[in-house]
């Protein structure tokens, strides 16, 4: 048992490998989907594993509020930015900071990538700020 002096040791805290993303993106080509998303309780991140297949696009769009690290595991292809085209390969780690404006273009093997940004709060119930 720990003193009070102690801090209490929480399992919940301990270090673990979740999955294997090169096997999971290396699954048979399937429609563009998240094959695997962080849910563990009281985590600080979100992240995903998504895979595009051949072709496929994500459409223009920004985040407005969260930074976000994108990482290449399978696959190629090009992120089209205000700045011009970003070529995308295995391996490759992309930095999005917040209200970046981004789309994403799978190339003729697919593409599979990992997504990192701290999490959204969740809904809340209660009273607006300023509501009576």
């Amino acid at each position: 048992m720990a003193s009070p002096s102690e801090p209490p040791q929480d399992t919940a805290a301990a270090a673990r490998v979740l999955c294997d993303v090169r096997a999971l993106a290396g699954e048979p080509p399937a429609p563009a989907h998240v094959l695997w998303k962080l849910a563990e309780p009281g985590r600080q991140l979100d992240a995903n594993l998504v895979r595009l297949p051949a072709d496929a696009r994500v459409d223009t769009h920004a985040e407005p509020d969260l930074d976000v690290l994108l990482l290449v595991v399978t696959g190629t292809g090009v992120m089209d930015t205000p700045d011009g085209p970003l070529p995308l390969a295995e391996g490759a780690l992309v930095w999005l900071p917040h209200g970046s404006v981004r789309s994403l273009a799978a190339g003729p093997e697919g593409l599979a990538y990992v997504t990192v940004h701290r999490r959204r709060p969740g809904m809340r119930i209660g009273r607006r700020p300023g509501g009576g």
